[in-house]
């Protein structure tokens, strides 16, 4: 959630901008659930999410509101409306999310009771204020999580005291918004990421099954030398390692669209679990970027955002005969930590609230760490770097004010994608013409914002469909159908030994 402007009850020039957005509510709904929040009424459930600190009030403004009761149980409103959003205080002065950290790490060892790990962590949990994705499996744990910064690094040093977690290498990156995730999912899973049948079968806790980790400083020298030889060819000491190094993105298409290494490929898919990259058995797609590649002769340098993915695609592509994989330590986040975002071209994209993180921000997380958020500058100028030919509008190929995706509008599209100032305002934040007459469409918000569950939206959102519109799901459905009764009509039969049809 992102905020700029704090609504006090006890400030005169921000109740007259209050009054004029409550004088464009358009139903009585709006004026109920905004008066129990001025008045402090609790007891009001008609608008408050069961478990959260954050309330919705439906949208019936040009701008969403949002709300955060403090530890005196008072409400502040503050009103959504840019993606580099200041502090919420509270009345008091304080400011409630400056020390609010994110937090990633993995480690992949083998658990011999994955579920009563769980429940230890959860034990742990209590009385912490930690919302995210921690995901314990048989094979290690995957966690992904935001808090206040005593909590976080108190849980990941409790992790890190187990001697089969010694070695965990923990990420921290700063959270402008309070939590970067709605709630604290703590589970078992049999897979910490997902690919196509599972990891069980993989031997992913042994190191040698996996990529070689080059550190930040050795995939820097790597992939500088591979340059110079790209654009110098008639190099003597390039002779050698001509087409042999190769920089594989092992991450989704839209992750790239904001940001990638120098001479890394766009990666084909959007969803990590539908990569198949080398594992064609023909090996002639295009669109593959590891096709007729020298599985014995080829340097192959694999990166994703924390690491995991590389280390269990790389189990894969061993199985599959690549012999020289290499895979960056700690992923993008760590290398824009202690390289600066040399050869890195843009920012990072991150599964949370956030949705992307410029490399200033990381590149300050180890001050945060010592000296707490007071140590970070302004990273507004940061934000968006220089215009990058590859990150454009996806509906006009304009340029953009911000290097960050947004979902469609439209629940049952969903999809990803970036849109400039002009496009967002013509198609009401949705992806496409079609998608701003569905039926199931969520509010309009002007800056890039992660949307919550779609009851927080129905009462205020849903509309009848108009004639003969289908959602994307339902499209996709009828595509596969249209293909299949293709195949059929032209199927020919082929011929037995005896002549006879068959």
């Amino acid at each position: 959630m992102s905020c700029c402007r704090v609504l006090l009850r006890s400030s005169a020039g921000d109740s007259c901008f209050l009054s004029d957005r409550l004088c464009s509510a358009l139903h009585k709904r709006t004026w109920r659930v905004f008066s129990a929040i001025l008045l402090n009424d609790k007891s009001s459930s008609s608008f408050r999410r069961r478990g959260s600190p954050e309330v919705w009030a439906p949208s019936s403004w040009a701008r969403p509101f949002y709300t955060s009761s403090s530890s005196e149980g008072r409400y502040i409103a503050a009103e959504s409306t840019d993606s580099r959003a200041s502090l919420f205080t509270n009345l008091d002065g304080e400011k409630k999310w400056e020390n609010y950290l994110v937090v990633n790490f993995y480690v992949l060892v083998n658990i011999d009771d994955p579920q009563g790990e769980v429940a230890r962590h959860l034990a742990f949990m209590q009385n912490k204020d930690i919302q995210g994705r921690i995901l314990i499996s048989s094979q290690g744990i995957n966690a992904q999580y935001s808090g206040p910064r005593e909590d976080v690094i108190a849980y990941a040093n409790w992790v890190r005291e187990d001697p089969r977690y010694a070695s965990l290498y923990v990420q921290v990156s700063p959270s402008f918004d309070g939590h970067a995730f709605p709630r604290l999912k703590l589970r078992y899973k049999p897979s910490l990421v997902q690919v196509e049948g599972g990891t069980a079968s993989l031997p992913i806790t042994d190191p040698c099954s996996r990529a070689i980790p080059l550190s930040p400083g050795q995939w820097k020298d790597k992939i500088t030398q591979n340059a110079i030889c790209v654009e110098d060819s008639a190099d003597s000491a390039c002779q050698t390692m001509k087409r042999t190094v190769l920089v594989l993105d092992v991450r989704n298409g839209y992750e790239w669209d904001i940001g990638h290494f120098k001479g890394a490929q766009r990666p084909p898919v959007d969803c990590f679990k539908s990569t198949e990259f080398g594992l064609q058995y023909t090996e002639d797609k295009e669109s593959d970027p590891l096709a007729n590649v020298d599985k014995e002769n080829t340097d192959v340098l694999m990166y994703c955002t924390g690491g995991i993915r590389c280390d269990i695609y790389s189990a894969i592509l061993r199985q599959k005969g690549f012999k020289n994989l290499y895979s960056l330590q700690g992923g993008v986040a760590r290398y824009l930590i202690e390289e600066s975002g040399e050869n890195w071209l843009g920012n990072l994209f991150v599964f949370d609230s956030r949705l992307s993180v410029p490399p200033a921000a990381y590149k300050q997380s180890l001050d945060i760490l010592e000296d707490g958020m007071q140590s970070m500058t302004n990273l507004a100028e940061a934000e968006l770097p220089e215009q990058l030919e590859f990150c454009r509008c996806n509906l006009c190929q304009g340029s953009l004010s911000q290097m960050r995706h947004r979902n469609c509008a439209n629940l049952d599209c969903n999809r990803l994608f970036l849109c400039c100032d002009r496009c967002v305002q013509e198609v009401m934040g949705c992806c496409s013409k079609l998608c701003t007459v569905a039926p199931r469409k969520r509010p309009f918000f002007s800056s890039p914002q992660q949307y919550q569950r779609w009851h927080n939206y129905r009462d205020g959102c849903l509309s009848p469909p108009p004639d003969g519109y289908l959602g994307e799901r339902a499209n996709r459905r009828l595509r596969d159908l249209q293909q299949e009764q293709l195949e059929k009509t032209n199927f020919t039969p082929t011929e037995s030994l005896d002549g006879v049809n068959a």
